[in-house]
């Protein structure tokens, strides 16, 4: 069993060549009183800005673009502690490691409850959502603790491409409103469909089809290892 905190990340995403000479770019022109730690809380204040926005666009559809600026806040918190960190070589293996994935899963809880207590998303599909991301997660921390191997990205998409989807969905919702689409089934009448449960419940299905052919593929690959 490898220690998780020493582990070899991968993260080949397809906003790569973009994002990393920018958290590069961010990390060499930041102002030395701001610490690694203030970067992963200014990351949770980004998902608790994602939640009041949400909350808020039960009064008016313009509050999406609050919850997209904290979205903007979040990734370069939560993108950026690492990057300086390591950039200063302050880092701290077992605390960095620890501290960051506790505040992942707490902002990931804002993130999906507070899209759930929108009136365009309904609180079921963003439960089974979050459901699913916590499954992808335990993946990828039990990947890491076996394989020593912390691999965030799959099919080239990673937290960056994540949150992308999630601010198209926002710019949709504010554009088109609310949308009730009604399919008619024969012999059982009419079905009314909610276009962005269906964005999300995609979205959702997505990550469990990586959780499930991720762990086909480990279980195999560890099974071959231990004969």
């Amino acid at each position: 069993m490898n220690n998780s905190a020493n582990h070899k990340r991968v993260n080949d995403i397809l906003l790569g060549p973009l994002e990393r000479p920018a958290l590069h770019w961010l990390a060499v022109h930041t102002p030395k009183w701001l610490t690694p730690d203030f970067l992963t809380a200014t990351g949770i204040v980004g998902t608790l800005i994602i939640l009041v926005g949400y909350i808020l666009s039960r009064y008016n559809p313009a509050f999406f673009w609050l919850a997209t600026f904290g979205f903007i806040v979040n990734w370069y918190g939560d993108s950026l502690d690492g990057t300086l960190a390591r950039y200063r070589h302050i880092e701290r293996p077992n605390y960095g490691y620890f501290v960051d994935h506790v505040t992942d899963a707490i902002g990931q809880v804002f993130i999906f409850m507070g899209l759930g207590l929108s009136p365009y998303v309904s609180f079921n599909m963003a439960c089974l959502a979050l459901i699913a991301f916590f499954l992808m997660s335990l993946m990828v921390y039990l990947r890491t603790s076996v394989a020593g191997e912390f691999k965030i990205s799959y099919g080239r998409l990673g937290p960056t491409e994540a949150r992308l989807v999630v601010i198209l969905l926002n710019t949709a919702m504010f554009i088109f409103g609310r949308q009730a689409w009604q399919l008619k089934i024969s012999h059982l009448g009419v079905a009314v469909i909610n276009p962005y449960d269906v964005y999300v419940g995609f979205f959702a299905l997505l990550l469990v089809y990586f959780f499930l052919t991720t762990a086909w593929q480990e279980a195999v690959r560890l099974a071959k290892a231990g004969r």
